[in-house]
C-alpha cells in the first residue's frame, strides 16, 4: 500500500504534456516517496501529494514538513484507518477528554497536524459526515496531542518486536 521507488517520469511527462495544452489545470501525485516528488517537480508544477497517513501511520511526518514549506497540499488516503479504522486506547481516551468520537479526534488531529494537510474521509450518510466537518472545530489541548502522537511510536515499537 505504500509508494514504491522508481522514476515517475515516463507517466508523468504524459500528464505535463496535456497541462502545457490547457487539457489539465493541475497535477497532483498519490502514492510517491520524496524522491519521486522531486522528480516529479523538475518536470510540472505539482500541487499535491496523496499518501497513506493518519494519527497510527506517520511514515510521511518528514515529507508533509517539507510539503508544508514548498507550499504544496497533502491528502491523506485512509485518514480514519481505511477498511481497518483506527483503534487505539489512546484515541479513546482522547475522544473522552475531548468528548468527541474517536474518529472526530483522528480527523482533528491531522487538521493541527499541518495547515497544508487537506482531508477527504469518506462517508456513507448525511449524518456521518455532519460528524466528520464536527471535527474541524475541535480544539485538541498540548496533551491530547502528545498522547496522539503516541499511538504511531508504540505501533513502530510494537512492529520491531516481531
Amino acid at each position: 500500500m505504500g509508494p514504491a521507488e522508481g522514476s515517475i517520469a515516463e507517466r508523468l511527462s504524459a500528464l505535463a504534456e496535456l497541462k502545457n495544452k490547457g487539457l489539465i489545470r493541475h497535477i497532483g501525485l498519490s502514492n510517491v516517496t520524496p524522491t519521486q516528488f522531486t522528480e516529479g517537480r523538475k518536470l510540472t508544477d505539482i500541487v499535491c501529494v496523496q499518501n497513506l497517513y493518519n494519527v497510527a501511520h506517520r511514515h510521511d511526518d518528514a515529507f508533509i514538513d517539507d510539503l508544508a514549506k514548498k507550499g504544496v497540499a497533502y491528502v491523506p488516503f485512509f485518514p480514519l484507518g481505511g477498511f481497518t479504522p483506527l483503534q487505539a486506547k489512546e484515541l479513546d481516551a482522547a475522544a473522552a477528554e475531548v468528548k468527541s468520537s474517536p474518529m472526530q479526534v483522528a480527523l482533528a488531529w491531522l487538521l493541527h497536524r499541518s495547515p497544508n494537510i487537506l482531508l477527504i474521509p469518506g462517508t456513507s450518510s448525511a449524518e456521518h459526515l455532519r460528524e466528520n466537518l464536527k471535527a474541524a472545530e475541535l480544539h485538541l489541548p498540548k496533551k491530547v496531542v502528545a498522547e496522539l502522537n503516541a499511538i504511531a511510536k508504540a505501533g513502530a515499537a510494537a512492529a520491531h518486536a516481531h
